[in-house]
C-alpha cells in the first residue's frame, strides 16, 4: 500500500522529503473510526518506512536490488490526529549505518505542525529472500539471501535454507533439516518429515542437504532415525526425479540421478555417479556403487556393483556400463581394464573367491578403478549383485 506521493531530495546529504496527501476515499478510513475518521498511528509509522526506505535504496553505499526492512521503532511520539484533507509532510534523516544496520530520525507534520516523530531502525538486506504472503514460515527457521519460498509452502522452526535456494508451491520442510545454496524444491516435496520407521519415537535427529540438488515434485526424503546413526545426508548436484522416495538413514553421494518413483529403503548408500532408473526400489542396508547404473523397475535387494548394469527383479548383472563411463568422460583403457574384471566375474565360470583372485592376480588391471571394484565386493555385508541372465539362483553369493 504505497504511502508517499512523492519524495523529493534534498540538498543536504543522507536526508529526504516526501509527501502524502490524505483524502476521504483511503482504504484505511474505511470503518476506522466511523464519523471521526482518523489515520491509524501504525501506517503513519508505515508512511516514515517507506520515505526511509527510498532514502537507503539510492544511498552510495546500497547494493542494487537491496530490500529495506523495519527492524523496530524507538521513541515513538504521536502528536496530532490526521485526518481526511490533511497532507502529511514527511522529513527523514540518516543518523548511523553500521553494516545492514541503519537508524533514522523521522517526522511528519501538518501545516508545520508536528504530528509524529521517531527514530526508525532498519535492516537493509541484499538479494534479501521472498516469501509468498501463503506461505508458513516459523519465526526460527533460517532463510538465506536470495531464496524463494512460494505460494502455502511450509517451512518449519528447525530447518536453515541456504543462499538462492527455490521452494515451490505447497513443498513442506519440516525437522532438524539443512538445505544447502541454490538447491531447487518443486511444488509438493515432502522434506525432512519424521522417518517411516516403528521405532521412531520423536527423537531429534536430522536431515543434511547439499548444494545445487534438484528435487522434482512430490518427492520424499526422510530425516534419521537414532539407531541409524541419527542422520540421513544427500551430497551436491543430483538430481530427483517426481515421486522419488529417500528413506531414513540413507546417505546419497554426489551427481546422482533417481528416475520417477526410484525409492531407497532405510539405511541404503549410494555413490557418486549413480543412477537409479523409474520406479526401481533398493532393499534397505543395500550398497549402490559409483557410476552403477540400476534400470527401470528393478528390485535390487544385494550390493549393486559399481560401473556395472544391474536389471531387473530380482536384479542381475548384465555387465560393464560402457556408454555411462564413456560419458563420464573414462579413459579407454580404464574402460578396457573393468570389462576384463567383469568378464573373471560374470563369464569365466569362476567362484567368485577365485574371480576376485584373478582380478588381483592380473597385472594388466592395474588401475584404482578395478581395485575399488574388488574392495566393493569384498567388504559387502548384505552380498553383492554377481547373478547375470541365465544363471541358477544360489550361485551369485560371495
Amino acid at each position: 500500500m504505497p504511502l508517499i506521493d512523492a519524495i523529493t531530495p534534498s540538498a543536504e546529504p543522507g536526508r529526504v522529503f516526501g509527501v502524502k496527501a490524505i483524502s476521504a476515499g483511503e482504504d484505511f478510513f474505511q470503518g476506522h473510526f466511523p464519523g471521526a475518521p482518523l489515520m491509524p498511528g501504525v501506517l503513519m509509522i508505515e508512511a516514515l518506512t517507506q520515505a526511509s526506505t527510498a532514502l537507503l535504496v539510492h544511498d552510495a553505499s546500497t547494493a542494487p536490488g537491496a530490500v529495506v526492512r523495519l527492524r523496530g521503532v524507538d521513541d515513538a511520539k504521536f502528536r496530532k490526529y490526521v485526518s481526511p484533507g490533511d497532507r502529511l509532510e514527511i522529513d527523514v534523516r540518516l543518523q548511523r549505518r553500521r553494516g545492514p544496520i541503519a537508524r533514522v530520525q523521522a517526522s511528519a507534520s501538518v501545516d508545520g505542525t508536528v504530528v509524529l516523530d521517531a527514530t526508525l531502525v532498519l535492516t537493509v538486506m541484499a538479494d534479501a529472500p521472498q516469501i509468498h504472503p501463503t506461505a508458513v514460515v516459523h519465526a526460527t527457521a533460517v532463510v538465506g539471501t536470495g531464496t524463494v519460498v512460494g505460494p502455502h509452502a511450509v517451512v518449519g522452526p528447525h530447518v536453515v535454507l541456504g543462499r538462492d535456494v527455490q521452494v515451490g508451491a505447497s513443498a513442506v520442510i519440516e525437522g532438524d533439516t539443512t538445505v544447502g545454496d541454490r538447491t531447487q524444491i518443486f511444488p509438493f516435496a515432502s522434506i525432512g518429515l519424521a522417518p517411516q520407521d516403528l521405532k521412531y519415537r520423536g527423537e531429534r535427529t536430522r536431515l543434511v542437504i547439499g548444494t545445487d540438488n534438484v528435487f522434482r515434485e512430490a518427492v520424499t526424503i526422510h530425516r534419521g532415525t537414532v539407531g541409524g546413526g541419527g542422520e540421513t545426508r544427500i551430497g551436491d548436484r543430483n538430481l530427483v526425479m517426481a515421486y522419488a522416495h529417500v528413506a531414513h538413514d540413507c546417505k546419497v553421494g554426489s551427481d546422482t540421478i533417481f528416475g520417477p518413483g526410484a525409492t531407497l529403503g532405510g539405511h541404503v548408500a549410494v555413490e557418486d555417479y549413480a543412477q537409479i532408473s523409474a520406479y526401481s526400489g533398493v532393499h534397505q542396508f543395500c550398497r549402490v556403487g559409483r557410476y552403477a547404473f540400476i534400470g527401470g523397475y528393478s528390485v535390487v535387494t544385494k550390493d549393486a556393483l559399481p560401473y556395472a548394469k544391474t536389471v531387473g527383479n530380482r536384479a542381475r548383472v548384465y555387465g560393464l556400463n560402457t556408454i555411462g563411463l564413456v560419458r563420464r568422460g573414462f579413459a579407454p583403457d580404464v574402460v578396457k581394464q573393468l570389462k576384463q574384471a567383469y568378464r573373471f566375474l560374470l563369464t569365466s565360470k569362476l567362484t567368485p573367491s577365485k574371480a576376485l583372485a584373478a582380478i588381483q592376480a592380473d597385472a594388466r588391471l592395474s588401475s584404482a578403478d578395478v581395485a575399488y571394484l574388488v574392495d566393493f565386493i569384498r567388504s559387502s555385508k548384505r552380498g553383492a549383485t554377481l547373478r547375470r541372465p541365465g544363471r541358477r539362483t544360489g550361485d551369485d553369493d560371495e
